[in-house]
Parts: structure tokens; C-alpha cells; sequence
């Protein structure tokens, strides 16, 4: 819709979003596509930032997939378009996105420079947050050019801003950072005490996948420093954190290297030991690898059984929440859904009265906030009345009552539903919040469809024919604030809610058809 009106800004900011999502779902061809033309539409609408932020997006998706080449070229790109803006945080943001993928080429003189420039522009916007992550990067920088004291200043400058701003994730990943840099250098203790505070700080605020790490850090450290004692109870709380989040295979993994360790440092009190006492000990430590491999494999099915039922119920749940019920059974119990016809359903569509127009001068945040309160609405309301939701197009919204399931009074059930969402719209004209408020249209039309699903992914129960095409003329010929309805709908309800006749219109195959408004 956007295309054809030619909103290109709009056009900009819907490619953007769709790329971010895309990208959350790990779906980084798509995620590419999206960012690309969101930089061309924003290019088309001379909006220079969005041009710029789009670039630097693209740069992240190079990034993640470890094309470092394409991934400067469009940070410096994205950042030599956000120049010439008068917006300097996200040019701010694009620095140091890029001196972060310089920092990880070891290209430290550069990343430096990047990082300075943008802690300079968040320091004259105030920007607290953006300071504290280039003082840390800053710090990583001279942590990787062997300034040790300059790295540990910025670093603790850093983590002192960020806790005031109760952002204790990058504090971990900075403090473990630092272990890495200070084990490599050979100076072990100093890396522990990092390692240390790391595991300390993720404990206080329950950050488990940074507990995690800490404890396979601390692990490391000590099994590097002979003090098998303490790597291996570090270890052990590893394995209960990464655990606890389901990761199945990681559990094999880490109960094939605990079973390793655990045999290693048997043998090497067997060594210890004197030799009259050996063949005993041998036998002691056979008993207590058989049991702890007995342990282990019964505690990896035990884990493998609960991922394997929690990953069934959500897939059931989701199932559930795409398909109805009976289409969703007979899809498990077949493998796929067969066409049906029901001869008589009422189809009932929404739409927003110059959604397009007013969405021009929305930001998308509250665009997609205002649509989000109302679509979760109807969506209470069609379930209160019995109605199947079918899709949302835009800020359409389109539902059918009569299937899956065949009733006699599907007509006057999606009638009191269609009455509830035009009184829910028109009572939130007046509200004061922080939302935008529309007025809408909703068309009525009764008459056969076929329901099912089509396709082998991305699964959407749908319906089709006339009875659909009408009930869309229904509500584009409405008027705002008004339910327009059918002469098939009419005739179905019209002893129940008193009806307007309104006169008739042109249907392509149909001939002229009678409309209604319920009064």
C-alpha cells in the first residue's frame, strides 16, 4: 500500500522493522533484503538518517555473518551518510558499531579512533549509556595494545556508569573480556580476579548465561594453574547453569568432558599412590566411573525426555495459536488439511479510516503500539462470540463465525461482534494516552466458502471465494464509524437489530447487490 502511494517514508520504516525482526529470528537472508530497501525507499524519501541507520544495519547483518569486507564497506557508508544528517546519536551508534567490527579485525588504532569520535558525540547529546560502552571498547582497545592501566581506567569507568544504569550484561562480558586479554599475557591471577568479579556480579542479578560463562572461565583458570580441585567444582555449577537452559546438546557435550576430567584426576591420584595399594585403588576408581557414567547417561536421557516433552507442548501451543483446533488435529494426525466447504458462514472485515494518511505522521513505535491495543481487542472479542480470526492485512483485520465448525447463528454472533468493536473504537476517539485512535469501517456478508490450509511452511488458515471478495466491498463502501452489511446478512439478523437500507451496488460477477447499515 505503501508503494503505491508512493509514502516512501513509511515504505522505509516497514522494511526497517521487517528487518529487525527477521534478524531476531535468525533469518539473516531476509533480514539483508529488508535493510536494502529500506535504504532505498529511505533514499527515495530524501530521509537521510534512515538512509544512514539502514546501512549500519546491513553492516551488523555482514558482521554477524562474518563477511568482515561488505560489513566496513557499509558502516563507513551508513556513517558518511549519517554526516551529512543533523541526527548525530545514531551517527554516534554507527561509530562505534564499526569500531567494534575493527576491534574484532584487530585493527586497533582505527577502532580507537571510531570509539573516541563517538563517546565525544554522546557526551555532548548526554547520552549516558552510548559513554559507557565506547569507555569500555576504549578499554578493550588498549587491553589488546598491552596499556594495561589505561584499559582497566576506562573499563572501571565504564562499569561504574553501567551499573548506575543497572546494565550489569556488559559489565560480565567486559570483566570476562578482560580474563581472556590477561590470560594470554600470562598473568593468570590477574585474570582469575576478573573471571571472579564476572561470576560475582552475574550471580547478584541472576544473568545465567553469563553465570555460565564465569564458571567455564574459572574452570579454564584454575585446571591452567593445576588447581584441579576448584576448576572442577566451577565446572560442575556450569553444567547446572547451561542446564537450565535446555541446550541438549551442549549437556552431552559437557558430560563426555566432566566424565574426561574426572577419569584424568583419578589417575593421577592412582600415580600418587603407593604401589602395594594400587590394585585396590584401580578397582575403587572402576566402581566410581561406572557409577558416574551410569549417572551421567541417565541424567542425559532424563534432560533429553524433559526438552523433548517442553519443546512438543510449545510446538503444540503454537500450532494452536495458528490453526484452529480440528484443522490443527487433523494436520498431526495426517500431515496435512483437507479443503472444505461450508455452505453458510458470515465474514466480517475491519478497517481503519485513513490509516495510510495519518500513519505518515506517526512514529512507528506508537503506529504499531495504537494497532496492537485494538487487534488484541477484537481479537478478545471474536473469541467471546465465537468467531475464527483469519488474518490481519495492514490495519485490516478480517474473521469469519460458521467455521470450523458449522452453527445456525453465525450471522447474529459476528453482528455482536462487529457492534462491540465499533463501540470499543468510537469510546477510544477521546482517550488520553499514548496512542493514536482511528475511526473505522466494518462490512458484513453471508455466504459459502472454502476453508484450509495451503503451502509446506508459514502455515495460515484461510478462506476464499465471492463470500470474501463481498464482504471486503462491504466495508470499503461503509462509512466511518458504521457496520454496512449484506442483503444475505440482512435477511439472517434483520428480526434481531433493526437495519437501514442504503441502496445497492455493482459487484463484478454478482450484478447489483443491497446494502444495510445496522442502526
Amino acid at each position: 500500500m505503501s508503494r503505491k502511494s508512493g509514502n516512501y517514508l513509511y515504505l522505509h520504516r516497514g522494511y526497517f522493522q521487517k528487518g529487525n525482526k527477521k534478524r531476531l529470528l535468525g533469518d539473516l537472508e531476509q533480514a539483508l533484503d529488508s535493510y536494502i530497501k529500506s535504504s532505498h525507499a529511505a533514499r527515495q524519501a530524501s530521509f537521510l538518517t534512515g538512509e544512514g541507520i539502514s546501512y549500519g544495519a546491513i553492516g551488523d547483518v555482514y558482521s554477524i555473518s562474518n563477511n568482515p569486507k561488505n560489513a566496513m564497506l557499509y558502516y563507513e557508508k551508513g556513517i558518511a551518510t549519517l554526516r551529512l544528517s543533523n541526527d548525530s546519536i545514531p551517527l554516534g551508534s554507527a561509530l562505534s558499531n564499526a569500531g567494534d567490527e575493527l576491534l574484532n579485525r584487530k585493527r586497533h588504532r582505527q577502532a580507537l579512533r571510531y570509539f573516541e569520535e563517538a563517546k565525544l558525540i554522546f557526551e555532548k547529546k548526554n547520552y549516558t549509556v552510548g559513554q559507557a560502552y565506547c569507555l569500555g571498547n576504549i578499554g578493550m582497545v588498549y587491553a589488546n595494545t598491552g596499556q594495561n592501566s589505561l584499559a582497566e581506567r576506562n573499563i572501571s569507568v565504564a562499569i561504574q556508569m553501567l551499573e548506575e544504569l543497572e546494565d550489569y550484561y556488559p559489565i560480565c562480558v567486559y570483566l570476562t573480556y578482560m580474563a581472556d586479554i590477561y590470560h594470554e599475557k600470562g598473568n593468570t591471577a590477574t585474570a582469575i580476579r576478573y573471571a571472579q568479579r564476572s561470576f560475582d556480579l552475574a550471580q547478584r542479578y541472576g544473568l545465567k548465561d553469563q553465570i555460565s560463562e564465569a564458571n567455564l572461565k574459572l574452570s579454564e583458570l584454575y585446571e591452567y594453574t593445576g588447581d584441579h580441585r576448584s576448576s572442577l567444582g566451577f565446572y560442575k555449577n556450569f553444567v547446572v547453569y547451561r542446564d537450565s537452559v535446555n541446550n541438549l546438546k551442549s549437556v552431552q557435550t559437557m558430560a563426555d568432558l566432566r566424565t574426561d576430567f574426572e577419569v584424568s584426576r583419578k589417575q593421577t591420584e592412582v600415580d600418587l599412590l603407593n604401589q602395594e595399594k594400587e590394585n585396590q585403588r584401580i578397582i575403587l576408581i572402576s566402581l566410581f566411573i561406572i557409577l558416574g557414567l551410569t549417572i551421567v547417561i541417565l541424567g542425559t536421557l532424563y534432560w533429553y525426555y524433559i526438552t523433548i516433552s517442553k519443546e512438543k507442548k510449545r510446538s503444540e501451543s503454537l500450532l494452536l495459536n495458528i490453526l484452529p483446533a480440528e484443522t490443527a488435529e487433523e494436520l498431526k494426525l495426517n500431515g496435512k488439511v483437507s479443503a472444505v466447504k461450508f455452505d453458510e458462514v458470515t465474514v466480517l472485515f475491519t478497517d481503519f479510516v485513513e490509516f495510510s494518511k495519518k500513519a505518515e505522521h506517526i512514529e512507528p513505535e506508537i503506529l504499531v503500539s495504537s494497532i496492537d491495543f485494538y487487534f488484541k481487542a477484537f481479537d478478545e472479542i471474536t473469541t467471546k462470540y465465537g468467531l475464527e480470526k483469519i488474518k490481519t492485512i495492514g490495519d485490516s483485520y478480517m474473521c469469519a463465525c460458521g467455521l470450523p465448525k458449522s452453527n445456525q447463528t453465525h450471522a447474529i454472533q459476528a453482528v455482536l461482534a462487529a457492534k462491540e468493536m465499533s463501540e470499543l473504537v468510537s469510546g477510544e476517539l477521546g482517550a488520553s494516552d499514548d496512542l493514536s485512535h482511528f475511526e473505522i469501517r466494518i462490512g458484513l456478508h453471508t455466504g459459502p466458502v472454502v476453508a484450509g490450509i495451503v503451502g509446506i511452511k508459514k502455515w495460515q488458515y484461510d478462506i476464499w471465494g465471492d463470500t470474501v471478495n463481498i464482504a471486503s466491498r462491504m466495508e470499503s463502501k461503509s462509512e466511518p464509524g458504521r457496520i454496512n452489511i449484506s442483503e444475505t446478512t440482512y435477511q439472517k439478523v434483520k428480526d434481531e437489530f433493526p437495519c437501514e437500507y442504503r441502496g445497492e451496488i455493482e459487484v463484478k460477477n454478482r450484478g447489483l447487490l443491497k446494502m444495510y447499515f445496522l442502526t
